[in-house]
């Protein structure tokens, strides 16, 4: 089998008025990240990540924020999607690793929930996808509470 690897990054800043949505999982915080669709940069790093070891685009190509079919999308639906297509290209995803840069909220309690749900759209275990916080030491604008920044690497095999 042939080994693949593939790295995904996101970052949105907060707005008002809107969920935090975080690997599928609904943070209990007052702002919600900017975005076309619901925002979720845990989502959107996965799938850069997945995209990039497939070699099959990114995130705005496939799901471009001109097309309205996206306004508001359900980011854990577009994972599904990217999922398929990497089955589909003979690929099989063997485990994603994720780390989440936000000075606040705090994450821990959400971490597993998050593990859970990714793997389940990407029909993996929770023991196949990591999820780590940290936060940027008051650095830049993430560390001033401005906004999140996701990085990702994925690993596929196959083809």
């Amino acid at each position: 089998m042939r080994q693949r690897f593939g790295i995904g990054f996101d970052s949105h800043t907060f707005v008002e008025k809107r969920p935090l949505i975080l690997g599928g999982v609904t943070v209990d915080y007052p702002k919600g990240l900017k975005g076309h669709s619901d925002g979720d940069a845990v989502a959107h790093a996965i799938i850069d990540a997945l995209l990039g070891a497939a070699a099959m685009g990114d995130v705005g190509r496939l799901f471009p924020d001109t097309d309205k079919r996206w306004k508001g999308a359900d980011s854990m639906l577009l994972l599904a999607e990217v999922r398929r297509r990497v089955v589909a290209a003979s690929y099989s995803i063997v485990n994603v690793d994720v780390t989440v840069i936000a000075e606040r909220p705090k994450l821990a309690p959400y971490i597993d929930q998050m593990r859970e749900n990714i793997g389940k759209v990407l029909g993996l275990p929770a023991s196949a996808v990591s999820v780590k916080a940290k936060t940027n030491e008051k650095m830049d604008a993430v560390g001033r509470g401005k906004g999140i920044q996701v990085f990702a690497v994925a690993s596929i095999g196959g083809a």
